[in-house]
């Protein structure tokens, strides 16, 4: 599809990977619409970005049905969702896994993805057409120690990616995903991480860079998942 021609929601738009997606989305003409759960970052990031924005929970049901609602008013319809929004909780092991932990992080990274695709999947199929990239990681295709909790839930974003990209090709609607390696964003100052050998190591840009390209290949075909390495990390 032609960039221009973009017309898309960017949940977890405020920071990160998908603040940048929205960047470069809105660089080549495109009108966007970001959400995070925070009113006042909400706020601050679409008014730098010169986007639309606004307050919303993707784990609420009434919160995402108000952002697709917010969404269409202010852009007359909607053409892609970016499912990025994600925490990554707490990496323990499996013994000392917390319930209420785990719980969370489905709540967002599994629930809230869902019902994000749920109401996209409305209006995409009244109108024969759309596009869903969903921002998985490498965790969706390889598990690791003390990553019950996180890595469980992106292996259910490869799943429901595989369900919607079944269901909805009928309805002339790409489904995708991008799984990226370790990327440099406040996801490791939020887990109180602190990452080495940053040069190396991949940035927003390129993972915004991965996800504009797949927008922009004619809509005849499409790339069902790509996975983001860094080149040389260590």
């Amino acid at each position: 599809m032609e960039i221009k021609n973009v017309k898309a929601i960017i949940t977890g738009g405020t920071t990160g990977i998908g603040y940048e997606i929205a960047s470069q989305l809105l660089k080549e003409g495109a009108e966007v619409v970001i959400c995070g759960r925070n009113e006042e970052t909400v706020g601050k990031a679409y008014a730098t970005l010169g986007s639309k924005g606004i307050a919303a929970d993707v784990s609420n049901e009434q919160d995402v049905i108000r952002l697709f609602d917010y969404a269409v008013k202010e852009m007359d319809t909607v053409n892609v969702l970016i499912n990025n929004a994600g925490i990554g909780g707490t990496f323990e092991e499996l013994a000392n896994t917390d319930v209420k932990d785990f719980q969370k992080v489905w709540e967002i990274n599994v629930k809230g993805l869902f019902l994000a695709g749920k109401e996209a999947a409305k209006i995409f199929k009244e109108n024969d057409y759309g596009n869903i990239i969903n921002i998985g990681s490498t965790a969706a295709l390889k598990g690791f120690a003390k990553g019950s909790s996180y890595v469980a839930s992106k292996f259910a974003v490869s799943g429901l990616t595989e369900c919607w990209r079944a269901e909805l090709r009928p309805h002339n609607v790409r489904v995708m995903q991008v799984n990226p390696s370790e990327v440099i964003t406040p996801f490791y100052e939020k887990m109180g991480w602190t990452p080495q050998n940053i040069e190396k190591k991949l940035k927003p840009e390129q993972i915004a860079h991965t996800v504009v390209a797949m927008l922009k290949m004619n809509d005849v075909g499409f790339i069902p998942d790509a996975a983001v390495w860094a080149t040389n990390p260590w």
